[in-house]
């Protein structure tokens, strides 16, 4: 598949930290994004397997339910170039000397992905400025944003 640029806008910000705190920066800010469904995501596996979409999907579908279940148990879970699968939860602070306890104390139990730095490393990407789009019920150019060439 042939690679389309990432098209990105420039915004002005005005900055509250750092060296340039105070001032106003441009910063390029992605645009022009476009979101694909799970579904259309395991037709578009599909094509280059002997499995069809209902297939690809019922695997992912069970891979990751798979995954789940062994975190819940407290293990990880390496999930291919994704990256890792860990479990991670909050805990509160309980003063020394006063009693932990684990239904009070422990709570949001969660499945922290640890992402494998190769895989979600864009190295082969081009980048295309566009202008931004008008907010509804904006007129173009009255943003505040200037249109850069």
């Amino acid at each position: 598949m042939a690679n389309k640029p990432s098209q990105f806008v420039l915004v002005e910000r005005k900055l509250n930290i750092g060296a340039n705190a105070g001032k106003v920066v441009q910063i390029a800010q992605p645009t022009g994004r476009h979101r694909v469904s799970f579904r259309n995501f395991c037709e578009r596996v599909a094509k280059s397997t002997t499995f069809n979409r209902q297939e690809v999907e019922a695997v992912l579908n069970y891979a990751t339910e798979i995954a789940r279940d062994i975190v819940a148990n407290g293990d990880i879970v390496e999930f291919g170039d994704l990256g890792t699968l860990k479990p991670s939860f909050k805990s509160k602070s309980v003063p020394k000397g006063e009693v932990f306890n684990v239904q009070k104390h422990i709570e949001k139990p969660v499945v922290r992905l640890s992402p494998s730095k190769k895989y979600f490393t864009l190295t082969d990407v081009s980048y295309e400025q566009t202008t931004a789009k008008p907010k509804k019920g904006e007129k173009p150019n009255d943003s505040g944003n200037e249109e850069y060439p």
